[in-house]
């Protein structure tokens, strides 16, 4: 056994993780229906005009807007109606002095014609068209250009492509877009007591859970998950899968991080590279490793699902993203009166996950190893390391999952 002599402050060991993180520069073009949640890499310049022509913004009659001056419904202008015009047509004809065309709801504008008056603004007699507003030159008119024009940056670069954003790609005829690659992730679960799905429990086995709840979170949070066969404790099969996953962006291990004769990670990141620290003053989660080799990053998250999965969301998602380039994620939080009393570890930061339970926060939280402290709960409050004791009915901000 060897204990952790000493373990690093919560806001050390982020500052720490966060300086490893160097942002992506690959890029790769992608399919627009694909491009949604990804990272504009370069700006995207519109090569034509949108909409490409002039149209009705509205159903009714393409006129020259003088027409119509001084119309009311007590002094009606009468119009000829000399053709009519639908999405998808070209007008055959222009109109003159007097003269209007129907027109439906995004059709091009007929020559000559300035402005539309909306049906609901006529009367019709045959081919008369009896106006009862006056409109003015290009009411009633989306102009060519007048949404995105030739040349306009359509995204930029470092952009988030959204729904609406991949609207404007594909209004301009795009049908792919330069992004940044997402950073690959190498996932290990090492442990001579992991079983793979669907294999039969040998005694004193457990079913792979870490491998599951981390590749979730790296393909949520804007990676790629490279899965790696199950490692057993030994140094030889370690050093052998890390440098297997050393060809990815970055290498996430779990199990083997805490002070047992068979917790072997920090032996082989240690002959293999650098680490910067193991054990961080954290509940759940203390025995942590980060550290690197060469340039790539590497997590050695702890064996329990609860802890493992803890600083996932704590460490490994801000640091990810960063990666990806992603926006800084925000959880959507709510502040509720707290249950019951809590009795805190002085020293340790801790996380409590909790349950929103008629508007107050019911504990979750039942061992380490038991992925229901996570799995049955909403979210979870965080108790700063200063902190002994959070009375009950005291306000908690709960950051939701």
């Amino acid at each position: 056994m060897r204990p952790i002599a000493q373990t690093l402050l919560y806001d050390d060991a982020m500052r720490l993780v966060m300086e490893a993180a160097r942002p992506i520069a690959r890029t790769e073009r992608v399919a627009i229906a694909d491009a949604d949640g990804r990272v504009v890499a370069t700006d995207v310049v519109a090569s034509a005009d949108v909409p490409p022509f002039d149209r009705a913004a509205m159903d009714g009659y393409a006129v020259v807007a003088e027409d119509t001056f001084g119309a009311s419904t007590h002094a009606l202008k009468t119009l000829r109606c000399v053709d009519r015009v639908f999405t998808g047509q070209v007008p055959t004809r222009g109109i003159g002095a007097g003269e209007c065309i129907e027109i439906a709801t995004g059709a091009p504008m007929p020559a000559g014609a300035d402005a539309v008056v909306m049906v609901e603004e006529t009367e019709r007699d045959g081919d008369r068209i009896h106006v009862l507003t006056p409109v003015y030159p290009r009411q009633n008119v989306g102009r060519q250009g007048a949404d995105i024009a030739v040349g306009n940056v359509v995204v930029s670069a470092g952009q988030l492509l959204n729904p609406s954003r991949v609207g404007a790609l594909a209004a301009t005829g795009a049908t792919d877009v330069e992004v940044y690659a997402r950073p690959t992730v190498a996932i290990l679960s090492t442990g001579n007591e992991i079983a793979e799905q669907g294999q039969p429990l040998a005694p004193g086995q457990i079913y792979d859970v870490n491998r599951f709840t981390l590749e979730t979170i790296v393909r949520r949070h804007g990676g790629a998950a490279v899965i790696l066969p199950i490692a057993v404790d030994s140094v030889d099969e370690l050093s052998a899968a890390l440098d297997r996953a050393r060809a990815e962006d970055v290498v996430v291990f779990s199990g083997g991080s805490s002070v047992g004769e068979r917790d072997l990670i920090l032996d082989v990141l240690q002959q293999r590279g650098t680490v910067h620290f193991h054990g961080i003053a954290v509940k759940p989660g203390k025995p942590t490793v980060f550290g690197s080799i060469g340039t790539t990053p590497v997590f050695g998250m702890p064996g329990y699902p609860t802890s493992c999965l803890s600083n996932a969301y704590m460490m490994l998602v801000p640091f990810l993203r960063l990666v990806a380039r992603l926006p800084e994620w925000r959880p959507q939080t709510v502040d509720v009166p707290i249950a019951r009393r809590v009795v805190s570890t002085t020293g340790r930061h801790q996380f409590y996950t909790v349950r929103l339970v008629d508007g107050r926060a019911e504990l979750a939280f039942k061992a380490s190893g038991d992925i229901t402290s996570m799995a049955n709960a909403d979210g979870y409050i965080e108790i700063a390391a200063q902190t002994d004791v959070v009375e009950a009915g005291t306000i908690v901000t709960v950051k939701l999952f």
